[in-house]
């Protein structure tokens, strides 16, 4: 009964990975799909802070789907098209569906540039991981930085579901599961699989030990809409809780900040003779996760 259990599974997996037809029909209607999909998720309020919110922020889904996509294409250079015209229709996609419904409006597609940037970042990166279907130790090196993503993905979900349960939960249980299938798949003895499970796991105690207990990074739009200029400066009282600057300038004006320490500081931007006045706040939130808040003075 093992023996079948296990053969059901292998060829599951060999289909998933490996044995779809992964045409540029399929390509596009996978990556429509996934964008009316993730789109919905993102306007219907039952979703959020849920774990199907994050398929609008975080990454895990898009490796799931970018494996895929990988996985059943024959060369590495059809991979890499092949991957990045996925996320090249699938993310804008995601924002104009939700433009109509959201109170940014247009002004939502500020947030689309750094989709972008990961965009064209999948065509290298499509192109090496091609490579992990030769289930060699070059391959393990490939799917290394996916695995330690994902393990840490799946450290926070449990952590949160422990806290505050179900939260998370989904989220924590999808990042195992990929963890656990990758390493079936692409591996192709117990000293690589176990390798590609514990290294990830060492390197995430090592960072957790030696960096900051606050480490936040986010752009966000400022509260009340400044059309800023390239002369724009900021200066802000305590950069020891927050540093802040400017992103972007424009209809589309964002700042980045970076928090290193729980607290309230503020900031001020100058813009020739114009001047603006904010606080931002980096906090815990129920889950324990890190944020970032803005309000304006």
């Amino acid at each position: 009964m093992e023996e079948v259990r296990q053969s059901k599974i292998h060829k599951a997996a060999d289909k998933i990975y490996g044995g779809l037809n992964m045409s540029w029909p399929a390509v596009i209607i996978f990556a429509v799909a996934s964008a009316a999909i993730t789109a919905a998720v993102l306007i219907i309020p039952i979703f959020k802070d849920t774990s199907f919110e994050r398929i609008g922020v975080t990454f895990e889904a898009w490796i799931f789907f970018a494996i895929i996509i990988m996985s059943n294409c024959k060369k590495p250079l059809e991979s890499a098209v092949k991957t990045f015209v996925f996320f090249l229709v699938s993310q804008p996609l995601i924002y104009l569906i939700q433009v109509p419904f959201s109170s940014m409006g247009w002004k939502l597609f500020g947030c689309y540039k750094y989709w972008f940037i990961w965009t064209l970042l999948t065509f290298p990166m499509a192109f090496a991981g091609w490579y992990i279907k030769k289930r060699n130790w070059l391959s393990l090196l490939i799917l290394s930085p996916v695995l330690f993503d994902l393990i840490l993905c799946c450290i926070e979900g449990f952590g949160t579901a422990f806290r505050h349960f179900p939260r998370l939960i989904v989220t924590a249980v999808f990042c195992a599961f990929q963890v656990i299938i990758y390493l079936y798949v692409f591996t192709s003895n117990k000293l690589q699989k176990l390798l590609g499970l514990f290294i990830p796991l060492a390197v995430f105690i090592v960072i957790h030990l030696i960096t900051p207990q606050v480490n936040v990074t986010a752009t966000d739009f400022l509260p009340d809409d400044p059309v800023l200029t390239e002369n724009a400066v900021v200066k802000t009282e305590d950069t020891g809780i927050a540093e802040v600057s400017i992103e972007s300038t424009g209809k589309d004006s964002m700042v980045l900040i970076h928090g290193s320490k729980y607290g309230k500081t503020g900031f001020t931007i100058t813009d020739g003779e114009k001047i603006y006045n904010y606080t931002v706040e980096i906090y815990a939130d129920d889950d324990g996760n890190s944020r970032i808040k803005i309000e304006a003075q």
